[in-house]
């Protein structure tokens, strides 16, 4: 199976997301998202940009949190998955050790 990626320029993200280029400059100012710069150097965002800002807006909406706050909640969220994936694979680990 094929992974199929597509891309949006600045005003198709804004148009698919509803954050205003205002937003969208500082949500990338704060690392939340980074943009594919197109060689006439113009942003390009991919859908796992959708991603992460659809779900940015869920934990502004839901928590009230403004863009630095949710940019600390992303890093931490996407941290304690790492952390739980890294548990899972340790725990597996240490099975084979106990049985």
């Amino acid at each position: 199976m094929a992974n199929v990626t597509f891309t949006l320029t600045v005003t198709e993200f804004c148009l698919h997301t509803g954050v205003s280029e205002e937003e969208l400059d500082e949500i990338v100012g704060l690392g939340v998202i980074q943009p594919d710069e197109s060689p006439d150097a113009h942003w390009l965002f991919d859908d796992r940009a959708v991603t992460i800002v659809h779900r940015a807006l869920r934990l502004r909406r839901e928590l009230a949190l403004d863009w630095p706050g949710i940019a600390v909640t992303l890093t931490l969220l996407d941290e304690n998955e790492r952390l739980k994936q890294e548990n899972r694979l340790l725990l597996q680990r240490l099975q084979r050790f106990i049985n």
